[in-house]
């Protein structure tokens, strides 16, 4: 019973904002915008909910000896954040702010700097000119990165204005390709979510 009313409301609210994309009277836009502000606070408790299951998953990770001091810090991270919020604010001068630019904001900028060395260690398997292919790849890359520093300018006026047609023509072309094949799927994934097909996101397997 639980599932079939979940379903009811999946497809009532996936044709209606369906429908509204197509329609231009005001009562669509109305309608658009009242769901908008549900799904505000449906992203609210969805958001408790994940906070809940992190709590839940580190706790349990805890009592089995894996990992405990970061653990530890993910869970005071999580609590000492939103009360110290609650009690002094989030303005600039309180102790959110500072504990947000001097130690949140360091480690996501650590993180992002870790992220250079995975992208390099793939660039370099990647651009191995092992095939026709891969030698395309390798040189498109290699021209683009060069229009992208001063070198390229440097050593040709021509390299930043080849490099330019190529993200205009052949980049763009392959860009518009990969989204009309991302927008077909979304299309079919929504399509069969609405319809009842897919169902997978209420816990079971179909």
């Amino acid at each position: 019973m639980d599932r079939k009313v979940a379903l009811a409301i999946c497809f009532v609210f996936g044709v209606v904002m369906f429908i509204q994309y197509f329609s231009g009277s005001s009562l669509a836009r109305q309608v658009n915008q009242s769901i908008l502000e549900y799904w505000q606070i449906v992203f609210a408790f969805t958001l408790v909910v994940g906070i809940v299951g992190v709590v839940r998953t580190n706790v349990q990770r805890i009592n089995k000896r894996d990992d405990v001091f970061f653990r530890i810090v993910t869970l005071a991270g999580i609590i000492i954040m939103p009360v110290v919020a609650l009690i002094w604010g989030i303005k600039a001068d309180t102790p959110f702010m500072w504990m947000f630019e001097n130690i949140q904001a360091p480690m996501q900028a650590t993180v992002f700097a870790l992220l250079a060395f995975f992208v390099a260690s793939a660039s370099f398997r990647g651009f191995r000119a092992r095939s026709v292919q891969a030698t395309v790849l390798l040189v498109s890359a290699s021209i683009i990165l060069l229009s992208r520093s001063a070198l390229g300018g440097i050593l040709a006026d021509e390299i930043p204005q080849f490099a330019e047609w190529m993200r205009n023509y052949p980049s763009m072309s392959a860009r518009r390709a990969i989204l009309i094949g991302i927008g077909l799927g979304s299309i079919t994934t929504s399509l069969r979510v609405i319809l009842g097909i897919e169902r997978t996101w209420l816990g079971g397997r179909r």
